[in-house]
């Protein structure tokens, strides 16, 4: 038998050997529309809990059309799981009294972690924005407000490679420092598949005196023709190699999953070996890819509690 090298292994070999430390996982779920889906996300919720992640975020519908559910999936969350959950919140459609209201609402309820975004109109994903006049105007003046009310950890979103509506990289950067200097704690990228474009981004980042944790934003693949749909609208370019692996695998959903959790978990050990040691996953309410992934990086349930020996 012919000896290989440890270092002629790829990343996901490497990984499941145990080189490098064990990355720490965030998750993202949506509120449910109705009692099938709250049953799939719980599903989904149960299995993915024994992970032990950092934090769990719950989305906020377009224009706050989720209020209600979000807020009661968090606060059921913090009641019946060992998760620690975070609310995502908006300024689209809404008051400054309205959005103070929720956050204050939150804060009762115990919870102590928003994830603070500027939101989509209603019904229109990466449509064109116009504040309200009474209202946040943007996601740094709603960091602001969320800190004026309560000291709550604050993560805000970034996008990887340009905001549809910025001019520039640079002005991205200035935004996220406004960001940091409003109060938020940490950024969560958009998904992204140009791995060598993140970590160029990331360093000019670093390089503009950021130091806040940065989560790279994973999306296995469920749906090919859903992603390209979402990158259009938000500006996120899907690489030729991967439009080739999808090819032909429309009437084939478990193929689509392997080569689905294939590609997550390889930009995953990529990065890992790039310095990277935290991922936030954008489950899409399923498990069974955001867990394969994390076994390979090795991110395992945590064991029972060891008991004393009887004396």
């Amino acid at each position: 038998m012919t000896f290989v090298p440890p270092n002629a292994l790829g990343p996901v070999a490497r990984a499941g050997a145990g080189v490098g430390q064990r990355p720490s996982v965030s998750f993202e779920f949506s509120p449910p529309k109705g009692p099938k889906s709250e049953a799939s996300l719980w599903e989904a919720i149960r299995r993915l809990e024994p992970l032990n992640p950092t934090f769990v975020s719950v989305t906020y519908g377009a224009g706050g059309s989720t209020r209600d559910r979000t807020h009661r999936t968090v606060v059921r969350m913090l009641k019946e799981t060992t998760l620690k959950p975070a609310a995502h919140l908006t300024c689209v459609e809404a008051s400054r009294a309205e959005v103070d209201e929720v956050i204050q609402d939150y804060w009762d309820a115990g919870i102590r972690h928003i994830v603070a975004l500027r939101g989509d109109p209603p019904g229109s994903l990466g449509g064109a924005y116009t504040p309200r006049s009474d209202g946040y105007q943007n996601a740094t003046e709603l960091t602001a407000g969320i800190r004026a009310i309560a000291p709550f950890d604050v993560s805000v979103g970034l996008y990887p490679q340009i905001h549809p509506e910025s001019p520039s990289v640079d002005h991205d950067i200035d935004v996220l420092k406004a960001k940091i200097d409003a109060g938020a704690t940490r950024a969560i990228t958009n998904f992204f598949f140009d791995i060598d474009g993140y970590l160029r981004f990331i360093d000019k980042i670093r390089k503009a005196g950021v130091t806040i944790p940065i989560l790279p934003g994973i999306m296995p693949v469920s749906s090919f023709e859903g992603l390209s749909t979402m990158s259009q609208r938000i500006g996120v370019t899907i690489p030729g190699w991967l439009s080739n692996l999808f090819e032909g695998l429309d009437q084939d959903p478990e193929t689509r999953k392997l080569v689905a959790a294939s590609v997550a978990t390889e930009m995953c050990a990529r990065l890992s070996e790039e310095g990277f040691s935290d991922f936030h996953f954008y489950t899409l309410n399923r498990a069974d890819l955001v867990y394969a992934i994390c076994r390979v990086l090795g991110v395992r349930e945590a064991g029972p509690a060891p008991t004393e020996a009887a004396a």
